[in-house]
């Protein structure tokens, strides 16, 4: 490259969704610290950029190396997958597109090609209707990579959180959880932190029942799985405690005592992250999702297609902008 800022790789999401608006708005900021590359259709790019973005030109390269940092003109690795397109329609068609971008970005990031990759959002029911396996792009990414111990990490501002467990139904995420997971995330999460120049990484893990279970009051996984875990890691050197009360550890870690909570399963880490970051209204939506554990870098919006909102032009490019800003800052 000839500016010698990163490259990173941006997947499109589902064409129906509200991933090309948010590229194309985003863009002119995002190549103030990146070279960036969109894996996707150009023909649903340039409709997003003619609505939403008119000053942008998209134009199509055959690899990452012919993009340059030029904030007018948009460059697309084109797919070329999206035969008819309407903005919010669930399909399977869809679903296999936005399949089809991930593993390319898979590929050009695992042969070196893009430093990192960034996601926009795929839509669960579509990628199942296309018969993807996965719930959504963390077990895919883990899978191509051959990834075994990897996390989710949300970050809004002044929290972190990771999870033990994302999406899978609760009481699985309970009767499923163990000693080896919790002592897994937890270490990836302080591997994750030093990356992100946290030199001292200060870790604290939820409890999974209320109270943290009050002294076995409501329930024993704190003292037969949380806690042997913790203290596994913390004999490595790592300064990671809990059980905490879940009511109470994220206030906690948002007022700067800790600096991530391992949250055991997805919406106990997800509630508070989003009720910083999402205020009500759609344009104001930030914070990042990293997939921790990979050999590579991969970071992603923190919302999702928001099939009612697509092709309004309401959509906030704020999260984009922060998960290229987190891909970089990793890269480097």
């Amino acid at each position: 490259m000839s500016n010698q800022l990163p490259t990173i790789g941006v997947t499109m999401g589902d064409p129906a969704g509200i991933g090309s608006e948010v590229i194309v708005k985003s863009y002119p900021t995002l190549v103030e610290k990146a070279t960036v590359v969109v894996i996707g259709d150009a023909s649903v790019l340039a409709d997003a950029a003619d609505r939403f973005a008119p000053s942008l030109t998209v134009h199509r390269v055959d690899s990452p190396t012919e993009a340059d940092a030029d904030p007018e003109v948009l460059p697309v690795i084109d797919l070329d997958n999206v035969s008819t397109h309407q903005y919010g329609e669930l399909s399977q068609a869809n679903g296999e597109a936005s399949l089809e971008y991930i593993q390319r970005a898979i590929e050009l990031a695992q042969a070196g090609e893009i430093d990192g990759m960034t996601t926009a959002p795929i839509n669960k029911q579509a990628t199942r209707m296309a018969g993807s396996k996965y719930a959504g792009h963390t077990g895919m990414l883990a899978d191509y990579t051959d990834t075994e111990d990897y996390s989710m990490m949300l970050i809004e501002d002044d929290l972190t959180v990771t999870h033990v467990s994302t999406h899978i139904p609760l009481r699985e995420a309970c009767s499923q959880l163990t000693v080896d997971d919790v002592a897994s995330t937890i270490t990836v999460t302080d591997e994750a932190l030093h990356d992100l120049n946290i030199d001292n990484p200060s870790i604290a893990v939820a409890g999974l029942n209320p109270h943290a279970s009050d002294g076995g009051l409501l329930g024993d996984e704190e003292a037969e799985i949380i806690e042997p875990a913790v203290e596994r890691v913390a004999e490595t050197g790592v300064d990671v405690t809990g059980p905490h009360s879940p009511d109470t550890v994220y206030v906690r870690a948002a007022a700067g005592e800790f600096d991530c909570v391992v949250s055991m399963y997805h919406d106990q880490g997800h509630i508070p992250i989003k009720m910083l970051g999402f205020t009500g209204s759609d344009d104001a939506v930030s914070g990042v999702n990293v997939t921790i554990g990979l050999p590579i870098v991969r970071t992603s919006v923190d919302h999702g297609t928001a099939f009612d909102i697509a092709g309004e032009g309401v959509a906030s490019e704020q999260s984009m902008i922060d998960a290229v800003a987190t891909a970089v800052e990793l890269v480097q």
